[in-house]
């Protein structure tokens, strides 16, 4: 078999492209092989689908800037990054243990729900990112990060988090709630 000839069914997308591509299986992320040709673009099936699967997977990043009532960074940082200060305005309860979060919205003896998170960088006064244990997505985490804003000198809470593109409007409005209960709670 010559090296231009595919050993796979492929799917042929006529689009004015000048080269063909061709995917070898690796384990998620194929290696792609470019092959001369005129105005083809071969895919070979079973890869094409799997790549399609995989870019579906992807969650989109969700970036949003709080500002906040206070200069005082060691405030907000008690706020973001220690399990009492979580519990005033995340979740209902709030326990840490070696680095792993337990977030429960709920009462315990009642009907709750409780996620695990793990703390994966911690800077203190600065930041602090989260990955939540059963999330599938490599590259998905949530960040706290404080700043300050150069108009008012007042600090600002810079949230990254990650959700599937028809659920980000809803991930805004949970953190815009989130904010919501810091505020009523701290007066930030």
């Amino acid at each position: 078999m010559r090296s231009n000839q595919l050993s796979y069914p492929a799917i042929c997308v006529f689009a004015g492209a000048k080269v063909a591509i061709s995917f070898e299986t690796t384990k998620f992320f194929p290696e792609i092989i470019l092959i001369c040709t005129e105005k083809v673009v071969i895919l070979h099936a079973i890869n094409a689908i799997r790549l399609t699967k995989l870019m579906e997977m992807r969650k989109q990043r969700l970036e949003i800037e709080y500002p906040l009532e206070t200069r005082s960074s060691g405030i907000v940082w008690s706020l973001i990054s220690t399990d009492h200060g979580l519990g005033r305005w995340i979740a209902d309860s709030v326990t840490e243990e070696d680095g792993h979060v337990f977030f429960t919205w709920g009462q315990p003896w009642a009907e709750h729900h409780t996620m695990e998170a793990m703390i994966e960088e911690r800077e203190p006064n600065s930041h602090i990112r989260f990955r939540w244990v059963e999330d599938e997505d490599p590259d998905a985490f949530w960040e706290m990060r404080i700043g300050s804003s150069e108009l008012t000198g007042l600090l600002c809470l810079y949230v990254t988090d990650y959700a599937w593109a028809e659920d980000l409007d809803d991930l805004r409005s949970l953190w815009d709630g989130n904010m919501e209960r810091l505020h009523q709670s701290s007066g930030l």
